[in-house]
């Protein structure tokens, strides 16, 4: 997993299949990954176009980068209707060893899926449970901003918005604060500039995190060469 070479690193799927991973043969029902949970608690607190947008993003990603995510989703959806309900995610929390209380995990329900249907459907979980790394990617943001942006002037009007909510059977009551929550230049419409900086807001320290863990790695590392070499050299000498 931590080779640098993309051809020579295993996938997401190898991964699951590997026998560090699996027991029997099978990926096993222990504790949820708290990363995964933090990620849904991160996802209930975004406004509409942000959680729109990951949508988006999630649907261009392909199935080895989700395939953990899709796995998750399916042992949830036990009764195999494409979608989740209260009860599912409540007894799949519990089986994944999460102690949230009832109304936590409605709390969550209810801001996870963005088209008030009762319920969460595969896109959404995987909108809201994607890690937001996705995020960093120029690619994803520009092709998410052009999903809007549909006459391609280079912004997203009131218009635009209340469009894709439609796409998504999403409520537009409150389209105009949406809107001047991102602009920061105030003229009612989104630019790339400010729609990628609501996208990464929050994500900075995330960012930052695995920055200094890298460059703490890469001390550690060059540390330890360094006494090898001297190590190798001592014992040169002394021969």
């Amino acid at each position: 997993m931590l080779c640098s070479k993309p051809s020579e690193r295993l996938t997401a799927h190898q991964v699951l299949c590997h026998p560090w991973i699996c027991d029997h043969g099978v990926a096993p029902d222990r504790a949820l990954d708290p990363a995964v949970l933090s990620r849904l608690k991160q996802f209930s607190a975004m406004n509409k176009l942000k959680k729109m947008t990951l949508r988006v993003i999630a649907e261009s990603l392909s199935e080895e980068e989700i395939a953990g995510l899709r796995e998750m989703f399916k042992a949830m959806d036990t009764d195999n209707s494409g979608s989740i309900t209260f009860d599912e995610l409540k007894a799949g929390f519990r089986r994944y060893g999460s102690t949230l209380k009832d109304t936590e995990i409605r709390d969550l329900m209810v801001a996870a899926h963005v088209d008030n249907s009762g319920t969460i459907d595969y896109g959404e979980f995987i909108a809201a449970t994607v890690h937001l790394n996705k995020l960093e990617h120029e690619e994803h943001l520009a092709a998410a901003f052009s999903y809007f942006d549909k006459d391609g002037g280079g912004y997203i009007t009131v218009d635009e918005l209340q469009q894709a909510c439609k796409e998504h059977n999403m409520t537009d009551a409150f389209l105009e604060d949406i809107i001047k929550e991102v602009d920061q230049d105030n003229d009612g419409r989104i630019d790339y500039g400010e729609f990628v900086a609501m996208m990464q807001k929050g994500t900075m320290g995330l960012r930052l995190g695995r920055r200094t863990m890298r460059n703490s790695l890469n001390i550690s590392m060059r540390n330890s060469l360094n006494i090898s070499m001297r190590d190798h050299k001592c014992r040169c000498s002394c021969s």
